[in-house]
């Protein structure tokens, strides 16, 4: 009995220092989205210290998203290293190591928080993708290939690990397993996958048209059109790129999506990245049950309904109307991360619930050998079963809710911009070159960046 107390003690007190293990991630970042939605600068200062910890790969990430939307493109390079660092570590690192095997032992005890954080594939594309971005508004445009690159190769190692797993995840299907994979495809919509992600190969296609690689472009472009079929600005991109390589597919698509827009003489071309409000948090459910004779509870991460995504987005100061349209829907990969995660969240919490019924168990047993039915120690050992149970919530929190883009070419020049008809951004306009706008919305906060490529 003293030892099974002694282990959940020390596993309590080791867990104080882990941060998401009793206090749930989501209510961490809310006071830093909040900043995001204002003009208020964010204070990093309580998730950098923590970088090194349990979390710290999370952490790193949030605060080079938050450094990057707030325009520290500089310090935002560095966090996106250390998150980089660490993902590297996790795949140096031994399947069976001192440190998993702790990470696990009290996983089984505590909850899937106490084990330290890898995200799902979904993330770690979209950090390099980020990286790149970082390079691009900082004028290097070789160093932003190379991280799309290594985002392009991340899905294409993603979806050969899914389809490798697909064999153990339907030996283990059952009717609940079964209910919530369908629950969650239902709020996933469209988009069945979270690793293939047409917002990365968009922009690998147009830095490689920047770098004067057309072909290679035309194929990122294609297989971003595959992913998301229905953007107009896509599907002009495949029509002029086929145009001017005198590809067999040209036919086909100005057939389907009509005649490529070509540039006047001396014409630049702006194109527009729009990130709309973020995605969704995780919530919990929990479900309390007797076993042998002693409460459990049993606490899964699951998504809600998360309302209408974000319309089209017009953009003012133009010649002529434009619109931005969904690239690529990021909630729809974080359902997805999650449901294809489910199988073994499910097989861990099995574990748990076990492992905590029998420390239970015992402690009611040695309890009853003493003859002390109410030995506080049993009914403190129920009540550690029921508050340890603590669903992981874990997930990047700044992440945008959607992803849009549109294309456009002008005549050299200066335009005031904007997406509300209200505060925007002034950009230049010059010949033969590409002036790449981002605008980033947090909750109806608008942030602009452009540079000229």
């Amino acid at each position: 009995m003293r030892i099974a107390l002694g282990f959940c003690l020390s596993l309590c007190l080791s867990g104080c220092a882990m941060n998401s293990v009793f206090i749930n991630y989501p209510s961490q970042i809310k006071p830093l989205k909040q900043a995001l939605a204002s003009q208020s600068a964010p204070k990093l200062d309580d998730i950098t210290d923590n970088i090194d910890g349990n979390d710290g790969l999370l952490y790193a990430q949030e605060a080079g998203r938050i450094a990057q939307i707030t325009g520290d493109f500089s310090a935002s390079k560095g966090y996106y290293q250390s998150a980089m660092r660490a993902y590297q570590a996790f795949d140096e690192r031994a399947k069976i190591s001192l440190s998993n095997v702790g990470a696990n032992a009290s996983g089984l005890v505590l909850n899937d928080n106490s084990i330290p954080y890898r995200g799902p594939g979904f993330e770690r594309i979209m950090l390099h993708q980020y990286q790149a971005l970082n390079y691009l508004f900082s004028g290097d445009l070789q160093g932003a290939l190379v991280e799309v690159r290594r985002s392009n190769e991340l899905q294409a190692s993603e979806q050969r690990r899914y389809e490798k797993s697909q064999k153990s995840v339907q030996s283990m299907a059952n009717g609940a397993i079964d209910n919530e994979v369908s629950r969650l495809s239902s709020a996933a919509g469209t988009v069945t996958s979270s690793f293939l992600n047409a917002y990365s190969y968009y922009i690998t296609g147009l830095l490689h048209e920047l770098l004067g690689e057309p072909n290679d472009a035309f194929i990122d472009y294609r297989k971003a059109a595959q992913i998301s079929p229905n953007n107009p600005n896509l599907q002009q991109d495949l029509v002029r790129l086929a145009k001017d390589l005198a590809m067999e597919e040209f036919e086909d698509y100005r057939r389907r999506w009509g005649e490529p827009k070509i540039p006047q003489a001396n014409d630049g071309q702006v194109v527009f990245i729009v990130e709309r409000g973020f995605v969704p948090e995780k919530q919990s459910i929990t479900i309390p049950f007797r076993l042998h004779d002693n409460w459990q509870t049993a606490s899964m991460a699951t998504y809600t309904n998360n309302g209408l995504a974000p319309m089209p987005s017009p953009i003012y100061g133009l010649p002529t109307p434009l619109s931005a349209a969904p690239i690529a829907n990021i909630d729809a990969l974080a359902i997805n991360a999650l449901k294809e995660d489910l199988p073994a969240a499910l097989v861990r919490q099995a574990l748990r619930v076990y492992t905590k019924s029998e420390m239970a168990r015992r402690v009611r047993s040695d309890s009853k050998s003493q003859q002390n039915e109410l030995d506080p120690a049993a009914i403190l050992m129920q009540i550690f079963n029921v508050v340890s149970e603590q669903a992981d919530r874990r997930s990047w929190l700044t992440l945008p809710r959607q992803a849009q883009i549109a294309k456009q070419y002008l005549p050299v020049g200066s335009y005031p911009l904007s997406l509300t008809q209200a505060n925007g951004i002034n950009v230049q306009v010059e010949a033969n070159r590409t002036t790449l706008v981002w605008v980033i919305e947090t909750l109806g906060n608008y942030r602009y960046y452009s540079v000229i490529l």
